[in-house]
C-alpha cells in the first residue's frame, strides 16, 4: 500500500450511489470530510470570488449596491482563508496518519474531524469580521466612497503585518514542516521495506516500494510548491506599499495568483487518489447513470 494512503482503511468498498440516492456512509472518513471543507471553500472562490474580479477588470464601477461592497470582502476572505487552513488540516492528517499510523483511527475521528472543520471556519470568519471592522469595510455606515459606485478596500499596513503573520507565516510554517516530516518517514519506511525485500521472489514489491516513494515526494513537492509559489508574490507585494487598496495593480495581479491556487487544490488532494479520478470518469461518461451505478467498487481494483 502507498504510504501516502493516509488511513484509507482497505476493508471499504468506495461506490458511487444513483443520483436519487443518499450518501453512503463508507464514504464519511475524516480525509474525506477534509477534502470536503477544501473543496466547499474552492468552490466559494470560483462561484462567487472570481466573477466578481472578472467584473471589476471589466469595468472598475461596482453594479452590486453597498450591501454587496460590505458582504463580498467577507465571502471573498472567508473562502480563500477557509481553503488555506484547510489544507494545513489536510497536513496534518496526513502527517498522524504516516508517523502514526496505529493510532490514527482513535485519534482522528469523524466527529473530530468535524468539529476542527467547523471551528476552523468560525476562526476564519471571526478574524474576518475583525480585519475588515479595523479597516473600516464592515458596515456600511464605516465605508466611505468618493463617488456613485465606487466599493474600494484600504487595507492598513498594520493589519497587513498581522495578515502576514496570521495567513501566511504560521500556516506556511506548519505546512513545511509536517510535509518534511512527511516525507523523511515515507523514505525510511520505503528503505526499510527495500531492506527486507532482497530475496528474487520479492523483487517486485522492493519496485513497488520504490514507486510508492517517488510518488509521495512528486505528490509533496508539488503540494508545496504551488503554495509557495501563490502565496509569496502576494505577501512581498502586500509589505511593499504602506497601504493596500482593491484597486491596486499587485492586489490584482497577485490576487489572482490565489485564486489560481483554488483551481490547483482539487488537482493535488482530490485527484491524488485513484478512486476518486475513476469516479470522476463515471461521472464524465454518464455510467454513474447506469442502474448499476450503486455497485461500482471504486477503491478495491487499487489495491
Amino acid at each position: 500500500m502507498d504510504v501516502t494512503e493516509f488511513g484509507q482503511n482497505n476493508s471499504l468498498q468506495y461506490c458511487f450511489p444513483e443520483i436519487n440516492s443518499s450518501c453512503r456512509k463508507e464514504l464519511h472518513t475524516p480525509t474525506n470530510l477534509l477534502i470536503l471543507s477544501l473543496a466547499v471553500a474552492d468552490l466559494l472562490v470560483g462561484l462567487f470570488v472570481m466573477p466578481v474580479n472578472i467584473m471589476k477588470l471589466i469595468d472598475t464601477c461596482w453594479y452590486l449596491g453597498d450591501v454587496g461592497c460590505s458582504v463580498y470582502p467577507v465571502i471573498h476572505f472567508v473562502s480563500g482563508s477557509s481553503s488555506l487552513f484547510s489544507s494545513v488540516f489536510i497536513a496534518v492528517d496526513r502527517y498522524i496518519a504516516v508517523c502514526d499510523p496505529l493510532h490514527y483511527t482513535t485519534r482522528i475521528t469523524v466527529c473530530k474531524t468535524a468539529l476542527l472543520i467547523i471551528l476552523g471556519w468560525s476562526f476564519c470568519l471571526f478574524y474576518v469580521i475583525i480585519y475588515l471592522y479595523f479597516n473600516e469595510h464592515l458596515l456600511q455606515i464605516q465605508i466611505s466612497t468618493r463617488c456613485y459606485g465606487e466599493c474600494v478596500l484600504v487595507i492598513k499596513y498594520s493589519w497587513l503585518l498581522v495578515d502576514l503573520v496570521v495567513m501566511f507565516l504560521v500556516p506556511c510554517a506548519i505546512i513545511l514542516t509536517l510535509y518534511s516530516i512527511i516525507f523523511i518517514v515515507a523514505r525510511r519506511q520505503g528503505k526499510a521495506v527495500r531492506a527486507v525485500t532482497t530475496g528474487a521472489s520479492n523483487k517486485q514489491e522492493a519496485n513497488v516500494s520504490s514507486a510508492s516513494e517517488t510518488k509521495a515526494a512528486k505528490t509533496l513537492g508539488i503540494a508545496i510548491f504551488v503554495y509557495l509559489a501563490c502565496w509569496i508574490p502576494y505577501n512581498l507585494t502586500s509589505l511593499s506599499v504602506e497601504s493596500l487598496t482593491s484597486l491596486s495593480m499587485g492586489w490584482i495581479v497577485f490576487g489572482w495568483l490565489l485564486f489560481m491556487s483554488c483551481s490547483v487544490n482539487p488537482l493535488i488532494y482530490a485527484f491524488y487518489y485513484p478512486w476518486f479520478r475513476t469516479s470522476v470518469k463515471y461521472i464524465v461518461t454518464c455510467r454513474i447513470l447506469e442502474s448499476s451505478s450503486s455497485h461500482f467498487n471504486l477503491i478495491a481494483e487499487h489495491f
